[in-house]
């Protein structure tokens, strides 16, 4: 057994201002006491000034695409050309990253040949537990085709989703609209007849899985909804006009207990110029007339409605797209949510405790509480007065086990 004394806590749901005392055995979390807690003889003591929190859980991320790709808009697309040695070792490159950056759980949104799968089921030491969708369902020659998820038709769409089932996924991905790095998708419009979005979904349920929606436009995100899903990425609810706001829409998202995802924290110091973009993603961006900087404002007002009528929000980064995106920055999300009215306490929810539960994980990680595994993470400073000290990771516990070395992120 040892014991974790952090002068300051998060814990999941709320701060601890006095700070925390935790006991470990072996994988999980044996005990929370106040941090003046006699520890018993014998009990090696670990004791820091900064923060410590649960491990923070990524819930979108691409690991077979690494976002490294110089003078290019993304890199996901390459994951089409590699074979498996190649998947598998972007994959533990990947993991890697996130892990230097204190995450203990990702949910992979979208891989090539059910590689993370592999990867999950062979849980290394060491290494971030991984939620698995395999490839998403796509129409063909849509929004990540090169995924190998295309399928058509009603029984087309039921036959897809009965064999990611078989395979063993955690949870489906279906793409309802079209995307910026899929020249000829519709980035406005929607991906599959209502018919076969609800037989996808069917489908899903009656496998007692999740299925989630990838939508970039209002009209993939009305879509969605319509068929029944349970939860929406991106969400950007782009239309012609720009970003939308539609009340109507975010309350039937409310009501039908939708969670969203808006895989936020793109890192603006790596971005692409526009000049370098596709011909397709200049054209929109022109004609919308939305700088980085307008994008971040339309968000956090869009997100500020969703919040305001109650929507479940959990924090992905959308890892491994495009330079912007790397793994390890789901930070930069959660601090972002700060800018749509959240408090840091909720904020850090969304990438702990509500991701864990977003992620069926509920009972197993998400919060520091006993019997929970020991997915615990030490940053210097106290977050409830500066968020941004989640860049200065310190220490990283991934189900009981200390992951050597101190590790930045920023």
């Amino acid at each position: 057994m040892l014991a974790i004394r952090a002068a300051h806590c998060y814990d999941g749901g709320s701060f601890r201002p006095d700070g925390v005392t935790v006991l470990v055995e072996g994988e999980r979390i044996a005990g929370v006491e106040a941090v003046g807690y006699d520890v018993p003889e014998g009990v090696e003591v670990t004791s820091y000034d900064g923060t410590l929190l649960p491990g923070l859980i990524d819930a979108h991320v691409h690991l077979v695409a690494e976002g490294i790709r110089p003078g290019a808009p993304g890199s996901l697309e390459a994951a089409g050309a590699l074979g498996d040695d190649g998947l598998d070792a972007a994959i533990a490159r990947s993991l890697a990253t996130n892990a230097a950056a204190g995450v203990t759980t990702v949910r992979d949104l979208g891989d090539r040949r059910y590689r993370t799968l592999v990867a999950r089921d062979r849980r290394t030491t060491g290494e971030p537990r991984i939620v698995a969708a395999g490839p998403p369902l796509t129409v063909p020659e849509g929004h990540c085709h090169y995924l190998g998820g295309e399928v058509e038709g009603v029984e087309g769409v039921r036959a897809g989703v009965r064999d990611h089932v078989e395979r063993g996924v955690d949870v489906v991905k279906v793409m309802a609209s079209g995307g910026l790095l899929t020249l000829g998708t519709d980035i406005f419009g929607v991906q599959f007849s209502p018919e076969e979005l609800r037989a996808a979904v069917e489908e899903t349920h009656r496998a007692g899985l999740r299925i989630i929606a990838h939508c970039q436009s209002e009209a993939g995100a009305r879509h969605a909804v319509a068929a029944g899903v349970d939860g929406l990425e991106h969400a950007t609810l782009l239309s012609p006009e720009g970003i939308a706001v539609p009340d109507d829409l975010i309350s039937e998202i409310a009501a039908r207990d939708i969670t969203v995802d808006p895989t936020l924290g793109m890192d603006l110091s790596r971005a692409i110029p526009i000049e370098q973009m596709p011909a397709h993603v200049q054209e929109m961006v022109q004609r919308l007339g939305l700088t980085p900087a307008q994008i971040a404002v339309g968000r956090a007002r869009q997100l500020a409605r969703m919040i305001e009528h109650g929507v479940r929000i959990v924090t992905g980064s959308d890892a491994g797209v495009t330079p912007p995106k790397r793994h390890g920055n789901v930070w930069r999300a959660v601090v972002q949510l700060l800018d749509a009215g959240l408090t840091p306490a909720q904020a850090l929810a969304t990438a702990t405790s509500l991701a864990a539960d977003e992620c069926g994980l509920t009972d197993t990680t998400g919060r520091i509480a006993e019997g929970l595994n020991a997915d615990l993470l030490v940053v210097d400073g106290d977050l409830s007065a500066d968020l941004t000290a989640l860049a200065h990771p310190r220490q990283l516990w991934v189900r009981g086990t200390l992951l050597p070395g101190q590790r930045r992120t920023a």
